[in-house]
């Protein structure tokens, strides 16, 4: 859990209190609004959800948007679980650590989980879960007892807190050409998917920004071979 007290848990710390500002700002109750936090756990599908309530979309077609969302994070998933499943993999134990992966998880468990003992990495991931849903959840509770004082725009903004620092992230991760190729398409992409159904435009600009990255390295490398 002390894992999660750094750069991205504070960053994420004030997009939730810019969460918890837009939640009292269109009447979501603050239970509920941390229970969104603690279950739902990825914010674009949490303002799906209290956005989609406030504008009364019906609830079906409000949880398949809030679903579709979630797709976005199964790629994450997917590279990350093998280093959080450790030596002797138990699927409960998996399903946890599934549970707490997005953005932020996926880039601090890429940095923090491999000096980690394999036998301790389950356990280590839980804790660093914990530890951010526990931070955001608290985010949350303070931007909607401090609503009162936090002026709209600025409750926006800070929303913008988490791509802003995801992007810095990327880039302070980036070692190899193929990674910055990946960066230049994922940002190209991104203006012509945005607004995509279901909140997916991270998504289509991520994994399309990616596979192009990825099959230009590897056949582009193979033909000048």
């Amino acid at each position: 859990m002390l894992g999660a007290c750094a750069t991205p848990g504070f960053v994420l710390v004030f997009t939730f209190v810019g969460f918890g500002g837009l939640m009292h700002d269109v009447g979501f109750p603050i239970i509920a609004g941390l229970l969104s936090t603690l279950l739902v756990w990825a914010l674009p599908a949490q303002v799906i959800l209290i956005g989609g309530l406030a504008a009364g979309t019906p609830l079906p077609a409000l949880a398949l948007a809030v679903c579709l969302s979630g797709v976005r994070l199964m790629p994450m998933v997917v590279a990350l679980l093998p280093l959080m499943r450790g030596p002797r993999p138990q699927l409960w134990k998996e399903l946890i650590c599934a549970h707490f992966v997005a953005v932020t998880m996926w880039v601090e468990g890429f940095r923090l989980l491999p000096p980690v003992a394999a036998e301790g990495r389950p356990a280590y991931a839980c804790g660093l879960g914990a530890g951010l849903t526990s931070m955001s959840m608290a985010g949350t509770a303070i931007g909607f007892h401090l609503s009162h004082t936090l002026p709209g725009p600025l409750a926006i903004a800070l929303l913008l807190l988490t791509p802003i620092s995801f992007t810095i992230l990327l880039v302070r991760n980036a070692r190899q050409a193929v990674d910055w190729l990946a960066i230049a398409l994922g940002a190209a992409i991104a203006p012509l998917v945005a607004g995509s159904p279901g909140g997916l435009d991270l998504f289509w600009a991520g994994v399309g920004g990616g596979t192009l990255a990825f099959l230009i390295a590897r056949y582009g490398t193979g033909r000048r071979a």
